[in-house]
């Protein structure tokens, strides 16, 4: 049997040649990048001319409740005997006491609506529901056990609904073949243990165990309802799966499952195909995504472990498609890159890498997005071929493609939006964590993840309005075209970039709207103000979607002159944001804002990315921001920003842990940091730092002030040794060991200011000077 679920896998490039050959190429077809003007502010994106448009939905409000409805029969769970029909089952026979239901051929049908309570074991046989006149069927499970050799042990082939409930005290179980008998070769129902052509319903305190082994354990065509119960699946292919809906309100559900946990598939009804969990305990091994959503995920609360095939360790090796570095100037030096000569030689790095501070593909995200090594083929437990686009289609449904690909395998995964309102969750997934193909919200809740790929991914805004985020493993921490942090505390480690805003924003509709009427009231497109964000929107004009900015950087993505930058956007309104990046610390292919929170980047430790990445401006005006790495791509915050910036560059690499102290003339402390890894610049903004202040910058030493990730506050600092005093008259000062200087500009042929070799600092225009006296200590940096 086929995969359903896939996704493409990104693109493979290796070797030396290849680089030189693609950047060299790319980079001459750059220089002639239009560029237009952008309008920022914290909401939305909407772009006019031959772009596309974003619209973002205010559906940060939708819980559980919004989309599901219960009614009396959902939740009854009582039963007498006196009311009810009796059914005894015995190895391949059973025992009917009561009407409307008959017991034949190893098999009881039931005909007519009422209360069925089923006892004992049929070990080769089948409970078929069918009733003409779509009344609801109440099966009691007390302590039953039914297998059938080639078929579904509980088939439900018409009825209004089907409620199932788990007897109190009791255990039971259901099961099927690993082959099935149909009548011919045009059937393929049933194909699930328990499977059901109506609305189903599970209920009641009793345990029950279902075994799937021909294909799925429990299926819906319609509604697929769990109110309570201890329920155990094993499945050959998707565990639990509600082709209109999946809603569960409580319980403990246990899935190991060769393809998806849990899904809903319809994929023809934008008001369908959702999964809704009010609570409920959620232990999930999954060979394909955990829990996923045609259209709709939503997550009120509940415990969750998921892992989906084999977890982060089983994912495919990724390499760069190229550092967020670029050329600079020209190949020989600062300035254009208009008549420059491409130099004969660009070095030759390891197989399957590009070389060190190559800068990135034009057009391409500035995050370095990964790409898988080998033949990119992976499939999950159950060796099923990938096969279909990355859509959530059900089986019926796959598109068959030439394109290569690979299981899909993420933990929590929507069609449209996901919102996650709270519960605990501890992931390990070989996919990214959290993915929408729209937007992504998190209101709340606790989260422990290790991604193989992204631990939060959105392909248009991912918002975070609150809750406590770890992600201990990623590829890339946060991604999403418009990333929005608003509260919260969150904790990126990344193999590459830790915050990514990035991606084509391709889609104009409010994808959330009309999942049900509640939800599509609280849609509003990108021209109306969003609940969750402050500001407005982002508007672009023009033929491109990108943005400059006349008091910052005169290069593009990758630091490349004239080409635009795009318009995703990173804003930080609140909350706190610590994050330890291999790549890029806070990398937005457009502008960063940041009106509040806290903001500690540590890394990266290689000249090819920076703490600060971005291709329009970074725009600060509330907040503290401390950001410590390489310096061969060092950025600063932008002129414009209302409050103001220090940008320390170093002449040599300082050991992680070595403390960094700033001080105003007067000894009070406006920073001390203890940098996680290895550093040669820092960038810190505080509301503390005057345009026109005098401060001392020292190394080392000790402090017995409190630190949270390495951010120390009160105590005394003692023992350092003074770097440089310098007199600030900028609201963006770049200063060295020599004093205040101007930021960096050009890249001297491969080098940046003038450094020379392969990695340096992207053009700029920005600088910081002062008109005061300066000291200095140590030696001389003359990139200045």
């Amino acid at each position: 049997m086929m995969k359903k679920n896939s996704q493409k896998s990104k693109s493979i490039m290796t070797g030396s040649k290849l680089w030189s050959i693609a950047m060299i190429t790319s980079l001459l077809a750059a220089c002639s990048a239009p560029a237009t003007t952008s309008s920022t502010a914290n909401a939305a994106v909407s772009t006019t001319g031959t772009t596309k448009t974003v619209s973002v939905s205010e559906s940060t409000s939708v819980k559980y409740a919004d989309l599901v409805s219960l009614d009396a029969d959902d939740t009854n769970v009582s039963w007498t005997e006196a009311d009810s029909t009796m059914i005894k089952l015995n190895g391949t026979t059973a025992t009917v006491t009561g009407s409307g239901a008959k017991a034949a051929n190893g098999s009881v049908t039931i005909s007519e609506a009422g209360t069925y309570v089923l006892s004992g074991e049929l070990t080769d046989g089948q409970i078929v529901v069918n009733v003409a006149d779509k009344g609801v069927v109440h099966l009691v499970l007390n302590g039953a056990t039914i297998h059938d050799n080639d078929s579904a042990g509980i088939y439900v082939q018409k009825a209004g609904k089907a409620v199932i409930t788990l007897e109190k005290g009791t255990k039971n179980a259901v099961s099927d073949g690993k082959t099935y008998v149909y009548a011919d070769s045009s059937t393929d129902e049933p194909d699930a243990a328990i499977f059901s052509k109506a609305d189903l319903t599970f209920n009641g305190a009793g345990q029950l165990t279902v075994t799937g082994n021909y294909n799925e354990g429990i299926t819906s065509k319609d509604d697929l309802k769990i109110i309570s119960g201890s329920i155990d699946v094993k499945a050959a292919d998707d565990g639990i799966k509600g082709k209109d809906m999946v809603a569960i309100q409580a319980g403990t559900i246990t899935i190991k499952a060769e393809g998806d946990g849990i899904k809903s598939t319809n994929d023809t009804d934008t008001t369908k195909g959702f999964v809704a969990i009010a609570d409920g305990t959620f232990n999930i091994e999954s060979g394909s995504d955990g829990i996923q959503a045609e259209t709709v995920l939503v997550t009120d609360g509940g415990t969750y472990n998921i892992v989906t095939a084999g977890g982060s360790a089983n994912a495919p090796a990724k390499v760069e498609e190229g550092p967020g570095g670029g050329f600079g100037g020209r190949f020989g030096g600062g300035g254009s890159m208009n008549g420059g000569t491409p130099p004969t030689d660009m070095g030759t790095p390891p197989d399957g890498e590009p070389p060190a501070d190559m800068p990135a593909m034009p057009n391409s995200s500035s995050s370095n997005t990964g790409t898988q090594t080998g033949t990119n083929t992976t499939t999950n437990a159950g060796n099923k071929a990938a096969a279909g686009a990355d859509s959530n289609a059900d089986a019926d449904n796959a598109a068959t493609t030439t394109e290569e690909e690979s299981t899909s395998a993420k933990a929590l995964k929507a069609g449209t939006d996901l919102t996650v309102n709270g519960g605990t969750y501890t992931i390990d997934s070989m996919d990214d964590s959290l993915h929408s193909n729209s937007n992504v919200t998190v209101n709340d809740g606790t989260f422990t993840i290790q991604s193989g790929d992204d631990g939060m991914h959105a392909d248009q805004a991912l918002t975070i309005n609150g809750g406590t985020i770890k992600i201990t493993k990623s590829y890339e921490g946060l991604e999403g075209s418009i990333i929005t942090l608003n509260d919260g505390d969150v904790d990126v480690t990344a193999s590459d970039d830790g915050v990514n805003a990035a991606g084509d924003m391709t889609t104009t509709s409010d994808q959330a709207a009309g999942t049900t009427d509640k939800a599509a009231s609280d849609s509003t497109s990108a021209t109306d103000t969003n609940k969750a964000t402050t500001g407005a929107a982002t508007s672009t004009t023009g033929t491109t979607a990108q943005a400059t900015d006349a008091n910052q950087q005169s290069r593009g993505p990758g630091g490349m002159p004239g080409e635009s930058s795009g318009n995703n956007e990173l804003h930080i309104n609140g909350g706190s944001l610590t994050v330890n990046a291999g790549g890029d610390g806070l990398d937005a292919n457009g502008s960063i804002t940041m009106t509040g929170g806290t903001v500690i980047v540590n890394g990266p430790t290689n000249d090819g990315n920076g703490p600060l990445d971005y291709d329009g401006t970074f725009v600060i005006s509330g907040g503290v921001l401390v950001a410590a790495g390489s310096s061969g791509m060092a950025q600063g915050t932008s002129d414009a920003s209302t409050q103001n910036a220090l940008v320390m560059t170093f002449p040599e690499t300082q050991k992680a842990g070595t403390l960094v102290h700033v001080q105003d003339s007067n000894g009070n402390n406006i920073l001390t940091f203890a940098p996680a890894k290895d550093y040669q610049s820092v960038v810190v903004s505080s509301p503390d730092l005057k345009a026109d202040g005098s401060y001392v910058i020292y190394t080392g030493g000790t402090s017995t002030g409190t630190a949270a990730d390495g951010l120390y506050t009160g105590g005394t600092y003692s023992g350092g040794t003074q770097f440089v005093a310098f007199q600030s008259t900028s609201n963006v000062t770049w200063v060295n060991e020599s004093g205040v200087t101007t930021a960096r500009s050009g890249m001297g042929g491969f080098g940046g200011g003038g450094q020379g070799g392969f990695g340096g600092g992207r053009n700029r225009s920005q600088t910081g000077t002062s008109t005061g006296t300066t000291e200095t200590t140590g030696t001389t940096d003359s990139a200045k």
